[in-house]
């Protein structure tokens, strides 16, 4: 985004770098693990379309393996096609973590996962590690932070690291390369009208459509687990051509449960800039919404993802007014997910439930350090 402009780079325009980067996603607001398992979603989908030898480690903090979690169907069977390209592991109690109340298991069980994640570090076999919830660990003593920083800051080169979860503490945040504090918004309106399940994230932050697509993977993997029912779309605007690294993954679970979940994007090829939008980018706008208004009302999808929605209507591709009236006819048991960042807020804005603006205290770009496939996009 610019002063005077947004647009949205495609996937087939994109460089791509080969240092791997330490981010560091925080913050009250809702969709920091899902931000990580979007990752996820893109490094598998690299992994089964390349031979580059991606694979990603999942180390999950404070989520002990007695519990189920709704991605966790999708993910082992993304791991039953490809076991060579993830690996998850969960440490802590099997019931629900209380802050008040830290026993000595909980850092016994804290110093497990990071010796996995020591281990996986050092190996140089992962080419993303993704250490969910390790900020609260940290903040709450169950591990020592310099040691922590220590090992990540000796990371290999091309190793890209993934860190989430509340109060991060400032030597990690010093030596992160991206931090996105993920801010809530709250809309009384949504609450006055009775609407639930609609959640925005914005902003300029990293991890918007990242976000939604871990969303994807946990609503897949709710339907593979416990109700077949739970059909989800995933809907992209502005993102036409090829070489996302998500779709490889998005389709190999289609073939898998092609009941469950379908994807469409539009958009050309091409940036779309304010005032130079062409009929085409107006033309692909609309097929798109036709696509989700339809689904919206169809009353078949339990998850609607609808990825760069935002900058779509900030473009002035889409009306606002259809939007706002579609999602006030929405069945109560759809959850739609509408990401992307605006210069102007839409009206619908004020229907959501969920409102996280994902504001950037850093990023790697900005120190000119080229995006990554499978990480960025």
């Amino acid at each position: 985004m610019t002063r005077t402009g947004i647009g949205i780079r495609t996937a087939v325009e994109r460089s791509e770098r080969l240092t791997g980067q330490i981010h560091v996603y925080d913050g009250a607001g809702k969709g920091k693990s899902q931000a990580a398992l979007g990752v996820v979603l893109r490094s598998i989908g690299l992994g089964i379309n390349s031979a580059t030898g991606s694979r990603v480690l999942l180390l999950r903090f404070l989520k002990g393996p007695g519990r189920s979690y709704d991605e966790d169907a999708a993910i082992e069977a993304l791991q039953q096609g490809f076991p060579h390209l993830i690996d998850q592991v969960r440490t802590g109690r099997s019931s629900f973590f209380d802050q008040d109340e830290v026993i000595p298991f909980d850092e016994a069980e804290a110093k497990r996962g990071w010796d996995v994640a020591k281990g996986a570090i050092a190996s140089n076999l992962y080419s993303v590690v993704v250490l969910d919830e390790l900020n609260p660990v940290l903040d709450l003593g169950l591990l020592p932070v310099d040691e922590v920083v220590k090992t990540l800051k000796d990371k290999p080169e091309s190793l890209e690291i993934i860190v989430t979860g509340r109060g991060t503490p400032q030597s990690l945040l010093d030596l992160a390369d991206l931090h996105t504090e993920s801010v809530p918004h709250d809309h009384p309106v949504s609450r006055e009208q009775g609407i639930e399940g609609i959640e925005i994230y914005t902003g300029a932050g990293k991890g918007k459509s990242t976000n939604a697509l871990g969303k994807a993977l946990q609503a897949i993997g709710k339907g593979i687990s416990t109700d077949k029912s739970h059909r989800v779309l995933i809907m992209q605007w502005l993102k036409g051509g090829i070489g996302y690294t998500e779709d490889a993954a998005i389709a190999a679970l289609k073939q898998s449960y092609p009941n469950l979940v379908d994807h469409h994007r539009c958009g050309r090829n091409a940036i779309v800039w304010r005032g130079k939008q062409q009929i085409a980018d107006y033309v692909e706008a609309e097929r798109g919404w036709e696509i989700a208004r339809a689904a919206l009302a169809s009353g078949l999808y339990k998850t609607i993802i609808m990825d760069e929605l935002n900058p779509t209507v900030d473009l002035e591709l889409l009306p606002v007014e259809s939007i706002v009236e579609a999602l006030l006819r929405k069945p109560r048991y759809t959850e739609v997910i509408i990401t992307g960042r605006c210069l102007n807020q839409p009206t619908y804005f004020e229907l959501a439930s969920v409102h996280s603006e994902m504001i950037c205290h850093k990023h790697y770009c900005d120190q000119g350090v080229d995006l990554k496939r499978g990480v960025d996009f």
